[in-house]
């Protein structure tokens, strides 16, 4: 796929996919606004500038992988998924379905395009990151590997596990992406379980550390190009969003963890997003 090189397109792209975010939601009736808005720019660097793969070969051998290990934010990858070409954006209004390729959860077995791993129980992609990165050293292959997580998720233990695997093996062909909003759907994350200092966490573990804006497209791309060039380590990007991001009278608001919008604040939502220099009056 052609790589998407102009900050403001990569812009538009963002707000696009968060409009089809909201959209799917407000079908549904239900499902994870917070962390969806909220990763929206990350996973438009990802799918427009950074990955390596074709949408129209979803299967193709040598593609990098992305491992969605916080499965909830589902519309925000399949929001991706259909603007970068795996398939129509109209089938987003399919959301959670009876029958419907695009549950609440991805699953490999509803046979949706891109989809890498059935994901919804928390802590488990990072082991499968690893198993991947391990099989492509030892293959001599080419391809990364992305895996993206909450930062509530990062209380699970069996990310440790992995975090350890990753760095004795040396797999530098492996990005963890942390979601950093401080957010989970309990409150913030400190009062639940304090996750600072993190930075010093993942470097004790022997992960490159990189920090930024996970709301900022030109901070995002440095931080994976950074990523891409460090060899002999594993690399994590703690990427600081906002839960909620594009609309501002829900950002930074737990509450929004696991709501969706009402059709009328679908309208308003989407309103918002397409013209972020009005004020949420």
């Amino acid at each position: 796929m052609k790589k998407v090189t102009d900050i403001e397109k990569l812009k538009e792209i963002a707000r696009n996919i968060r409009v089809d975010v909201i959209r799917s939601l407000a079908s549904a009736g239900s499902g994870h606004t917070g962390g969806s808005l909220g990763l929206a720019d990350v996973f438009t660097v990802l799918y427009f500038n950074i990955l390596n793969h074709r949408p129209r070969q979803p299967q193709w051998e040598d593609r990098d992988r992305v491992i969605l290990s916080i499965g909830h934010v589902a519309p925000v990858l399949y929001a991706a998924l259909a603007n970068a070409g795996y398939f129509d954006r109209e089938e987003l209004l399919t959301l959670r379905n009876l029958g419907s390729r695009l549950q609440g959860h991805p699953g490999k077995e509803h046979g949706l395009p891109g989809i890498e791993l059935s994901s919804g129980s928390l802590g488990q992609g990072l082991s499968v990151a690893v198993g991947l990165a391990l099989a492509a050293k030892m293959d001599n292959k080419s391809w990364r590997i992305f895996s993206i997580h909450g930062d509530g998720e990062l209380q699970e233990g069996s990310i440790w596990e992995a975090a350890m695997s990753a760095a004795h093996y040396k797999l530098d062909n492996i990005t963890a992406i942390i979601d950093r909003n401080f957010c989970q759907i309990d409150g913030r994350t400190e009062d639940v379980m304090a996750l600072e200092p993190l930075e010093d966490k993942w470097k004790s573990f022997g992960w490159s550390v990189i920090s930024c804006n996970g709301n900022d497209i030109g901070e995002l791309l440095k931080a994976f190009d950074t990523a891409i060039k460090i060899v002999n380590t594993p690399t994590v990007i703690i990427a600081k969003t906002k839960m909620g991001k594009g609309v501002k009278s829900i950002e930074d608001d737990y509450r929004w963890h696991g709501k969706a919008p009402s059709p009328e604040e679908s309208l308003l939502f989407i309103k918002k997003i397409m013209n972020p220099a009005r004020s949420d009056s």
